[in-house]
């Protein structure tokens, strides 16, 4: 790409604003550990909104669902499913309010007052501070290739040099200095630096997502956006075929499709719904999008905080993929086929930015997709090290040190997986396979023991453990034998082998101790099978009442699962100029609004009363 240098100071200027306001804002986190890490509980819940969403909006996330925009049209809005993206309802109706209430600092330190701090708690506590540990360093490795494959494809400049006989290619180079440059903010102003930083990307990515869709319904008309698609693209509703026939019109999407293996979408989406149910019942996984929910200052905060999320991340992201999308179709797709040749369709974010967006949108659209990059890089980067300080360091090492000293470890513990991530990303060609190993195994081992947590009294730090694991070996098993077998269709055999592990751990072994149940049920107060535990409750505290919302809880999962479409859908109906699916869209958000105001939102409490 040649850059003008409007671009190039729009650029430069970003970053440099990034640096400085992370800098700025910095001397708040050094004060304790619980500022480093959680803000020390006094953010906003709408800056942390602003800053998870921001987190959720990244570079390799928006090229794929471009790509899939680009084939699949409006049917393509079902497939962030296998996810699912829904996880986040699940976590603003009752979810984020549990796990705020247990006032920790990580989901490792939130086992513990769960199951207790005896050797069944310990084991379970221990293996969630692995998974959240080992799944950073994947992450980091995955965030070190892709913005070196984006930078390079974008950026002119050949970085390129030897060290001896090591050849560090111009990818490596560029994300070595992006990720560097995140993580000097990120270590020096911990969570103070990164809420305050993610919350001005947010408003560049938004600048950036109007202007693209802005630029692209100026250049693209509506009649060549449906002379460049095949029947049925525009078509919602998700039939048991995707019956999407691109004979004619671009011949190699057939083949995208069937390498895919999105042929049959309604059977996929029947399955994602019901993994996606599993999924989201487990809770958030051990990371930045929880680590928001424990930073909030109550509660309530950490529902609304959660809420607020979906409502700022997917207008304005599917303003810009569905921008991009048309701009692909109608000016790319004809360049494409021209070439000839193996087509790779993840090319089409950077290619229309190179060769279609005009000087000073092209900046603008990079400092966008920087900050997007940057922003859910120093959310892990912020979020892993607390684990390694706070429930390893401060745990079993040096209980008694000064927040001087646990401020200084995590400095250590920050860079430290930074470069193992990174050194992960320099050899991801010799070890992708086991990255995908990693990350495969751990998330597919996650749902049935962390079902169980919540909902019923008996399970234990045994059944945790053995649940984990048993969930571990499925997935391991499915890597080894049914590689290029979709996960999401083996989901129910990889359930069935962690739910044996977790019951026969859980009743091979003792309950955990009454003592530690009724103060964790008081806390925070779950629905499900607490029968036994809330009798023996009431004996200490007699006003205890019972959670019997599971009823309205599932009720508003469904309204804001539509609630969360309508903001998918609404832009991209906007941009594509078909005004009845945007009127309808926006009136089924009026009404879901109202309904979650009225039966979710005025109805949350902070803490019941005893």
């Amino acid at each position: 790409m040649n850059f003008d240098i409007i671009d190039i100071s729009i650029i430069i200027g970003y970053i440099l604003l990034s640096i400085f306001i992370g800098f700025w804002i910095s001397k708040r986190a050094s004060t304790s550990l619980q500022n480093y890490f959680l803000g020390g509980n006094k953010l906003k819940w709408y800056y942390l909104g602003l800053s998870n969403g921001s987190g959720m909006f990244d570079i390799s996330g928006t090229t794929w669902t471009v790509t899939i925009f680009f084939v699949y049209g409006l049917k393509s809005v079902w497939i962030p499913w296998l996810w699912p993206v829904w996880n986040q309802i699940f976590i603003m109706i009752f979810m984020a309010i549990w796990l705020r209430r247990s006032n920790v600092m990580t989901g490792a330190e939130w086992i513990i007052t769960r199951f207790g701090d005896q050797k069944g708690g310990k084991l379970s506590h221990i293996i969630v501070v692995v998974f959240a540990i080992i799944s950073a360093i994947g992450f980091i490795a995955y965030f070190f290739v892709g913005i070196g494959k984006f930078a390079v494809t974008i950026f002119p400049w050949d970085l390129s040099f030897y060290v001896g006989s090591f050849h560090f290619i111009s990818e490596y180079v560029y994300a070595t200095i992006l990720l560097s440059l995140t993580t000097i903010y990120v270590i020096k102003g911990g969570m103070y630096s990164v809420v305050a930083t993610e919350v001005m990307q947010f408003f560049v990515m938004t600048i950036a997502c109007i202007a693209v869709a802005w630029f692209a319904m100026n250049k693209v008309s509506a009649e060549e956006i449906n002379a460049a698609v095949p029947v049925g693209w525009f078509d919602i509703i998700p039939s048991w075929k995707t019956s999407l026939d691109w004979t004619g019109i671009f011949d190699q999407v057939n083949d995208k499709i069937a390498q895919d293996g999105f042929g049959m979408l309604g059977a996929l989406v029947m399955m994602m719904f019901f993994k996606g149910i599993f999924s989201s019942l487990a809770g958030p996984v051990p990371g930045y999008d929880m680590q928001r929910v424990l930073s909030t200052q109550t509660p309530r905060d950490a529902a609304k905080m959660s809420g607020l999320t979906s409502l700022v991340l997917y207008p304005p992201r599917y303003l810009m993929v569905a921008g991009l999308g048309i701009l692909g179709l109608v000016l790319v797709a004809p360049m494409m086929k021209a070439g000839g040749g193996e087509i790779d369709f993840e090319k089409i974010l950077p290619y229309v930015i190179n060769n279609l967006l005009p000087v000073g949108l092209k900046g603008i659209i990079m400092a966008g997709l920087l900050a997007a990059f940057m922003s859910t890089f120093s959310a892990f980067v912020n979020a892993a090290p607390a684990y390694i300080v706070n429930d390893l360091y401060k745990k079993y090492i040096n209980p008694n040190a000064t927040s001087k000293k646990y401020i200084q470890i995590s400095y250590i513990a920050s860079i430290g997986i930074v470069v193992v991530g990174i050194i992960f990303g320099f050899f991801s060609a010799s070890i992708n396979s086991l990255t995908l190993w990693i990350t495969s195994s751990l998330y597919g081992g996650y749902v049935a023991a962390n079902v169980l947590k919540w909902v019923w009294w008996r399970f234990n730090g045994y059944g945790y453990f053995w649940g984990m694991l048993a969930g571990l070996l499925a997935s391991t098993l499915k890597f080894l034998f049914f590689p290029h077998t979709p996960d999401i269709y083996l989901f129910p055999l990889i359930l069935v082998m962690a739910s044996a592990g977790s019951f026969l751990g859980c009743f091979l072994s003792k309950p955990v101790d009454d003592e530690i149940l009724i103060e964790f049920y008081k806390n925070v107060r779950p629905w499900g099978w607490w029968g036994p535990i809330h009798k023996k409750a009431l004996k200490k505290y007699p006003n205890l009442t019972k959670n019997k919302d599971l009823a309205r809880d599932s009720f508003n999962v469904v309204v804001g699962i539509v609630w969360q479409m309508t903001l998918i859908v609404a832009p991209i109906y906007l941009v594509v100029r078909h005004y009845n699916g945007l009127i309808i869209s926006l009136i089924l958000f009026a009404v879901t609004s109202v309904i979650l105001k009225f039966n979710w939102l005025d109805k949350i409490k902070d803490y019941e009363e005893i």
